[in-house]
């Protein structure tokens, strides 16, 4: 026997009833959930309206009384409680809401499943459950928005101001801005995000104000760095992770960019200041939040190039006022050293080695380090003080340890000299005159020297230099054998020390012509016969 078709309101009659118990479900009123044989039943009716045949096929009206029941509700229900509320209790009962909203949204796509899945489909309709979020966001969340948004920004700025407040409530409340974009944050950057922004980028630009009259530099970016930073904890308490880079950005924007000239040339405390005093805390500090800037680094690169620059200055006029010249050139290369090594701190410590500051100290030095120091070119200053190092006698006295140290810091002084060829003839000579009268104090020092020098620049310019080495230690063979021969009894016991050196690694000497005595002059004669004979 065909069973009768179930009439729309009749059907719907047994719906309603379960809807009016959902309700009583969701307010606590009901506290047993729907058993099987109910859920069953309910599913059953709307399976059957929507499989009978025409005309008492009610798809399309259930689709629509599904609608308006979630409508209904919200209208009769949710939206008088919360017009009600103000404050931290608006945002309250509206989670609470949005918790009942979508267990309502669940139970009811759960009843109307069958017309989910075909009458929906077929039609190009929104399925059940994007459908009950559409009704929140139409009658509710547009509604609300711009106080919520403007309920929650404050909040946070009074978080800012050192209050405490709720974090999870604030999490809860964007968690429904970002669930109900349905799959986009469109909603949650459009009607929250753009406003928050706006309102991070009023906030710091007010503080920025205040502490720039208030503070020191190194005090000011203390207070920026504490402030991006807690910016960055607040996205993981209850942002969305997608707001960490546009909150940095207008944060550094307000407290950083907009005011980095006025930041680094601060009176008294400015980024100058910190070099000079040697702040390393606070430069590191500079050098972190400005490297989160376009072109920040250039900015403090360059205010560390002009430092370097001044200080090596200074040292040209101060030694300028020295009355003895040779005590001028060692203070020179000295205090040159002592400035290099300070900022090359400065950049492995502070600035990261980041290249943009080792171009900056190497354009100063080459500023400064290719003056006169009174009347003395750097060349001739830097070969001096070598030659004070490695002779025997000289006024340096260092460990070996420490002569290698400073050789390894006279090349790297030497690599800013432009006229480095001057270097090579000054050294040379010097060099010359500690072999030739036996004053080098270790010819290791003295190859290591040279080895430090082919290492920068080439052999082409340490060759000579090699070759007058080279020549005192064949000397020193030659020597030797030649003590070695026994000569005839003829030949009176005069002692004799002869040093070949080659044309063209030596430097030109001036030549004199000697009349031995008649007596000597077979010594030299079999020295020659000896060499030649090699």
């Amino acid at each position: 026997m065909e069973q009768m078709p179930i009439e729309l309101e009749i059907g719907w009659r047994d719906m309603d009833a379960g809807v009016s118990r959902l309700k009583r479900i969701l307010h606590g009123v009901d506290g047993q959930s729907f058993s099987s044989e109910e859920y069953i039943h309910l599913y059953t009716t709307i399976f059957n309206m929507c499989t009978q045949k025409p005309p008492h096929d009610y798809s399309k009206q259930l689709y629509e009384r599904y609608k308006k029941t979630l409508e209904d509700y919200i209208k009769s229900i949710v939206l008088p409680s919360l017009k009600e509320k103000h404050g931290e209790f608006l945002l309250r009962e509206l989670v609470e809401r949005w918790k009942n909203h979508k267990e309502m949204v669940r139970w009811l796509s759960r009843f109307f499943h069958y017309l989910d899945r075909y009458y929906v489909s077929r039609k190009l309709l929104l399925p059940l459950r994007e459908l009950g979020m559409s009704c929140f966001h139409d009658l509710v969340f547009n509604e609300l928005k711009t106080t919520l948004a403007t309920i929650v920004i404050d909040m946070v700025d009074d978080e800012r101001d050192g209050q405490l407040i709720d974090r999870a409530l604030v999490k809860d409340v964007l968690g429904i801005y970002v669930e109900i974009g349905r799959g986009s944050l469109g909603v949650y950057e459009l009607d929250f995000e753009q406003d928050f922004c706006k309102g991070t980028a009023d906030y710091y630009s007010k503080k920025a104000q205040t502490w720039m009259l208030e503070d020191s530099c190194p005090e000011y970016m203390f207070k920026a760095e504490e402030c991006l930073q807690k910016e960055k904890e607040r996205v993981t308490h209850y942002l969305h992770s997608s707001t960490e880079s546009k909150l940095l950005e207008d944060t550094m924007l307000e407290l950083i960019s907009r005011r980095a000239e006025q930041i680094l040339n601060k009176e008294n405390s400015g980024c100058r200041v910190l070099l000079f005093d040697g702040k390393t805390e606070d430069l590191s500090r500079i050098y972190r939040l400005f490297s989160k800037m376009e072109d920040g680094l250039s900015q403090v690169s360059q205010i560390f190039k002009e430092h370097v620059n001044e200080e090596g200055m200074s040292l040209l006029k101060h030694n300028e006022r020295k009355e003895v010249v040779c005590s001028m050139e060692q203070d020179f290369v000295r205090k040159a050293i002592e400035l290099h090594d300070k900022h090359l701190t400065y950049i492995t410590s502070c600035f990261q080695n980041h290249t943009a500051f080792h171009k900056a100290l190497k354009e100063a030095f080459e500023l400064f380090c290719n003056k006169d120091v009174a009347g003395c070119s750097s060349a001739e200053s830097l070969a001096a003080f070598c030659d004070n190092i490695l002779r025997r006698g000289g006024s340096e006295k260092l460990s070996d340890e420490a002569v290698e140290e400073t050789l390894d810091k006279v090349v790297n002084i030497l690599t800013y000299i432009s006229d480095k060829d001057l270097f090579v003839e000054f050294h040379r000579k010097k060099l010359g005159k500690r072999l030739l009268f036996d004053k080098s104090v270790n010819n290791d020092h003295e190859r290591s020297l040279l080895s430090k020098l082919k290492q920068y620049f080439g052999g082409q310019f340490t060759s000579k230099m090699e070759g007058m080495l080279l020549d005192m230690t064949t000397a020193r063979d030659h020597q030797t054998k030649f003590e070695a021969q026994n000569y005839p009894e003829s030949i009176p016991g005069v002692d004799l020390s002869v040093t070949v050196l080659t044309t063209g690694y030596w430097p030109s000497y001036k030549t004199f012509n000697i009349n031995l005595p008649s007596e000597m002059v077979c010594i030299p004669n079999c020295y020659l016969v000896e060499l030649l004979l090699e």
